[in-house]
């Protein structure tokens, strides 16, 4: 029989040797909150810092637990304050609500840059009328004024009163053209110096001018059917075109190519470079041409005649290749905004009295709006999203539009008479009206491209008032 050695197994009184000292380092780590070495300090993977030694009071911040329980308190009740009221306070006192800014934000003790402190009431969920002592608001920002005066007034004897003429004019170079009687006159809005242009005699009369969209030739059309361009710069007439048998009431100019509409119900278009008298001739409406624009990339042209019809056509179409027939009345009234490509605008006369927008690229009515009178004039400002329509019987006005809301800005009077010639100045900021009562008036109603946002008001008193012959 083997010998062999029996190891009794220990009891669970005695521990063992070869355990003990394990068990023993288990339990330090376990009941690591209660256990403090006498030899060394154990340390753990984290490392939470202790405050207890930090001096918080020189960072004006507060750790106390009564001071977080109070900053909590406070801004529970300030948050029922802005949604259901100064009476859902909860008990909050004046002395700890007014304590609110500086209890709740928190602070960085040590800051790399300065911070814009925000206000608490771009903080709130809700906006509430009733302000919450303690909260700095911010003040809503006034809308921009336009003056009701114009800052300028010319007199203009023979100004025609007739809706279907287009007698004024203004040039990117700051020149305006008039049309009074037999005559055409330019006023130079840089030095208010007079010109006369031409005299066309007693047989013949002014019906229409129209400035090229750069350089300083200018288009006159006459009683006659003809149209004259003339070098304004030196006065000197170029040429003299033929086409039309009765007058040219409307002229828009497109690059080298000059469009022209009469009472003969066509459309003449005249390349000024060419040996002929026009390229090409459009026909379509029923009636007189009085309305005639080009659009500002000089791809469609929109016409309106006394027929009631808005046509578009195209550079190389003999037909119209939209036809609008919703107006009730002639429509003179013609823009192309400078903002969004193909949207139009169009006013009817007295018995429609609506200016109605259309999208030429989808062939699409977008909106209508009754003014309550006759619409004789539509321009865009090219600064901001706005229009201006000049207006006739009844009320003579000129309104201010912001567009698409088509709320009102601004409704100018003043005019005696329909209001039947409008043009933009070259920066886009003012306009000049004409009417029957045989005055030019000037209004200072949109703002440069800088000052969009400006909330002063926007016009100059007024220089007195001069003639223009």
């Amino acid at each position: 029989m083997e010998d062999s050695t029996i190891i009794p197994s220990p009891s669970p009184s005695t521990p063992s040797p070869f355990t003990s000292s394990h068990s023993r380092h288990v339990d330090r780590l376990i009941n690591s909150n209660h256990y403090t070495s006498p030899s060394r300090t154990i340390y753990s993977d984290r490392f939470i810092p202790t405050r207890s030694a930090s001096n918080f009071a020189l960072f004006d911040i507060h750790s106390s637990p009564e001071t977080r329980e109070d900053a909590s308190t406070a801004y529970s009740a300030l948050l029922r304050t802005a949604l259901f009221g100064p009476d859902a306070a909860g008990g909050l006192s004046p002395d700890k609500r007014n304590s609110l800014a500086m209890a709740i934000p928190s602070r960085n003790i040590f800051r790399y840059k300065t911070e814009t402190r925000r206000s608490m009431h771009s903080l709130e969920p809700f906006m509430s009328d009733d302000t919450v002592p303690g909260v700095n608001y911010s003040p809503v920002k006034a809308p921009r004024k336009v003056s009701r005066s114009p800052y300028k007034v010319l007199d203009a004897p023979a100004l025609q009163d007739d809706f279907y003429l287009n007698l004024v004019d203004w040039s990117s170079h700051n020149v305006l053209a008039v049309g009074l009687g037999n005559c055409v006159y330019l006023w130079n809005a840089c030095s208010s110096k007079v010109t006369k242009l031409c005299d066309l005699g007693i047989d013949d009369c002014v019906c229409s001018v129209g400035w090229a969209q750069r350089g300083t030739h200018l288009a006159v059309g006459t009683s006659n059917g003809k149209v004259q361009i003339w070098d304004a710069s030196r006065c000197k007439k170029i040429r003299t075109m033929e086409g039309h048998r009765l007058r040219v009431g409307a002229l828009s100019w497109s690059s080298s190519l000059l469009s022209s509409g009469g009472r003969d119900k066509n459309i003449y278009q005249r390349d000024i470079r060419a040996q002929e008298d026009f390229v090409s001739k459009l026909s379509g409406h029923k009636s007189e041409v009085c309305g005639l624009k080009w659009s500002y990339d000089n791809r469609e042209l929109a016409s309106g005649g006394n027929d009631n019809r808005l046509f578009v056509w195209n550079q190389h179409s003999a037909q119209p290749v939209l036809k609008y027939c919703e107006h009730t009345a002639a429509v003179k009234a013609i823009a192309w905004s400078p903002h969004l490509h193909g949207l139009l605008a169009s006013g009817g006369g007295t018995a429609d009295r609506c200016i109605r927008f259309w999208n030429t690229t989808t062939n699409s009515h977008l909106s209508c709006m009754d003014t309550g009178s006759q619409v004789c004039n539509l321009v865009w400002s090219k600064n901001v999203n706005e229009l201006v329509s000049t207006h006739g019987y009844s009320q003579n006005q000129i309104i201010v539009w912001r567009y698409p809301t088509m709320s009102k800005l601004a409704t100018l009077t003043g005019h005696t008479y329909r209001v039947l010639y409008l043009a933009i100045s070259p920066d886009g900021q003012t306009i000049v009206t004409g009417a029957g009562d045989e005055t030019l008036r000037f209004w200072n109603v949109f703002p440069s491209p800088k000052s969009q946002n400006s909330d002063t008001e926007i016009g100059a008193s007024s220089l007195g008032r001069t003639t223009i012959r």
